[in-house]
């Protein structure tokens, strides 16, 4: 091997490509030839850069916060196809720059401030002794993705960022005319009079003709435009439809409840309280403290420990296992010294929950349901091979079913949505069954998919029903009832609106409702706060009658069918000392909107200024993704 080498080094070919690495040393520089391309950089804000494990750590948490608001689980096809990873960017981009901002106009917590900071962090102090554990801050950083460098730099970003909002908002303080204008705005009350002009006001149409809905029809195809409709058979394999008709053996059964009796029964629990001593003075001390029942929090930190606390904990719970010991045969109540292995501490018992175990008969529909439901698993293994055996060697969906001893069954016409033509959802189906369905041409089967908690499933779409209208004769009744809605709608508009005209040349809201055999009704003293509880009314007509001048004559919804005449007769302003205590009380809160602004702009200017770089490519790489293609990427795969 290495004579092969020194013939190699001596070779023409050898003094080429030495040749070409000593050029490529004068072009790019050695020390780029040995480094590469190691930069990370997914953020660069100034000095401050995110590279992609910070980027990866970012997005989960976030990506976390959002599952646990949903309640539900979220995958990362779905996080990025509703762009979470961009809204992660973006927030850590400008959340960085203006940190980076205010550490370079000055801004810097001291470190005295910083471990004030840490000291409130329970999580970061030793149980027995309540004093700061370096070993145990570092392993609590590392369980979330920190370092001690790194946490100390998002205290300190916190820190200042804390110290800026309250340095501005303690010299903020808005203009009264501010607040004063937003006080005339909540508490100006407006008059109305209006009227109704229901069905029952205008001439009755008559019933449509064919020609009449047809026309309609074609007016609405979009609308009235059905999905697509698909005929399927579909094999399941379901534990759930399998379990009940398994018998339970008796002696495999009595062997799980030797085997779990422990684990399905209750044990003991008790609620103790432990403090730490350092000798038997302080014990002495501590012991009759807490038995003159003084709060052994108090008694603690009275002495410069915190008291270690087991709420209804069983005697594994307990850290000190002598402790735990002693503990468990204590009475309620009863305070004793108890050397453990951590050291001497008092002891408190406060209260006893006596176990319970379980009996064989009362554990029997547990385990019964658990033995059922492996063997169904088992059983449904079986049948999906038998199953698969049969498909993979040329038998169609329906005959490998009859080979394994599951029927297969025909349902449809369905929709993706999994909805009938009548819009009734259909049973037996879900979301993963309509996806691989929908993913079939017509007469394409499926193989065996998982559905999850142990079922399967596979399905052949038998026939394609594609997007149509419904015919006429089909949906007459429902389009008959929407023409003629349509049709009063329109002759109720028009003699609103010849009445809204008459008003508005001159002719009073009493004239005008008696034409129509009405009386108008007048609401007084309207305001913006009142009208969000009033059920009278419809929001309609609320919402315009707010952004309306004085004198201007309204067409809104009623709240059933129907339309409204109004007409704004007056607006008041509140008077004097309600409106100065609604100025008074209201500036707090408009200073407070006044510094959102103020804040959210100060964090776009600080992104601008430091000019932030932001590597889109580099975060997808980072979550595991491919990037993005480049224009002509994209081009050539089209």
């Amino acid at each position: 091997m290495l004579a092969a080498t020194r013939r190699f080094a001596k070779s023409w070919v050898a003094g080429i490509l030495i040749g070409l690495l000593i050029i490529s040393f004068a072009v790019f520089g050695i020390n780029d030839v040995f480094r590469g391309n190691v930069g990370d950089s997914v953020i660069k804000a100034g000095d401050r850069s995110i590279g992609s494990p910070d980027f990866k750590r970012e997005f989960d948490n976030y990506k976390n916060r959002v599952e646990q608001e949903s309640g539900q689980a979220i995958s990362l096809d779905l996080a990025v196809q509703n762009g979470l990873d961009r809204q992660v960017l973006e927030g850590v981009a400008t959340r960085e720059a203006f940190a980076e901002a205010l550490l370079k106009a000055g801004l810097r917590p001291s470190d005295a401030l910083v471990v004030s900071q840490l000291s409130k962090i329970p999580a970061f102090f030793d149980q027995v002794s309540g004093r700061f554990d370096k070993d145990v801050y570092a392993q609590k950083l590392a369980e979330g993705g920190l370092t001690p460098t790194k946490f100390d730099q998002v205290i300190r970003d916190e820190l200042a960022q804390e110290q800026w909002a309250t340095g501005v908002l303690n010299g903020l303080r808005v203009p009264r005319a501010y607040s004063a204008l937003g006080a005339l705005y909540a508490t100006e009350s407006r008059d109305i009079a209006y009227f109704r002009v229901g069905p029952g006001d205008v001439v009755q149409p008559q019933p449509p003709t064919d020609a009449q809905l047809t026309a309609f029809m074609k007016e609405n195809a979009a609308q009235l435009m059905r999905p697509e409709f698909r005929i399927l058979t579909v094999v399941r394999f379901s534990p759930a439809d399998l379990g009940a008709s398994l018998p339970v053996d008796e002696a495999e059964l009595k062997k799980r409840y030797d085997f779990r009796k422990d684990t399905i029964s209750s044990p003991e629990t008790r609620t103790v309280v432990q403090i730490p001593v350092k000798d038997q003075a302080m014990a002495q001390q501590v012991g009759t403290r807490l038995s003159r029942g003084e709060s052994p929090a108090v008694v603690a930190k009275s002495v410069g420990v915190d008291a270690i606390v087991y709420a209804d904990k069983p005697q594994s719970a307990i850290a000190d296992r002598k402790v735990a010991q002693a503990a468990f045969t204590m009475k309620a109540g009863q305070i004793a010294p108890v050397r453990g292995d951590l050291g001497v501490a008092i002891v408190q018992v406060t209260s006893v929950k006596p176990g319970h175990a379980v009996t064989f008969e009362e554990a029997r529909p547990q385990l019964e349901a658990e033995l059922r439901k492996d063997a169904a698993a088992e059983k449904v293994y079986a049948l999906t091979q038998v199953y698969d055996d049969a498909h993979q060697a040329g038998s169609n969906l329906a005959e490998a079913a009859q080979k394994a001893g599951v029927p297969a069954v025909t349902i449809g016409p369905v929709s993706k949505s999994g909805q009938d033509q009548q819009a009734r959802p259909v049973p037996g189906l879900n979301a993963k069954v309509m996806e691989t369905a929908f993913g079939l041409p017509a007469g394409g089967e499926s193989d065996l998919q998982d559905a999850g908690d142990g079922e399967y499933y596979a399905v052949r779409v038998e026939r394609i029903v594609p997007p149509a209208t419904p015919p006429l004769a089909e949906i007459r009744s429902q389009l008959t009832r929407v023409w003629m809605m349509r049709e009063l709608s329109q002759r109720m508009t028009k003699v609103a609106t010849d009445l809204q005209n008459r008003i508005k040349k001159g002719e009073s809201v009493n004239a005008a409702a008696a034409s129509i055999y009405g009386q108008p009704v007048r609401a007084t003293g309207l305001s913006r706060q009142a009208a969000a509880g009033n059920t009278a009314l419809s929001r309609d007509l609320l919402a315009k009658l707010f952004a309306a001048n004085n004198g201007d004559v309204l067409i809104a919804d009623d709240v059933q069918f129907g339309l409204l005449v109004a007409k704004l007769e007056a607006i008041r302003a509140a008077d004097g000392p309600q409106l100065a205590q609604m100025t008074e009380a209201a500036r707090p809160q408009i200073s407070l909107a006044l510094f959102r602004e103020m804040n959210e702009a100060a964090h776009r200017a600080a992104r601008d200024k430091l000019k932030v770089r932001i590597d889109p490519n580099r975060a997808r790489m980072a979550l595991g993704l491919d990037p993005l293609p480049t224009p002509g990427q994209a081009e050539k795969k089209k």
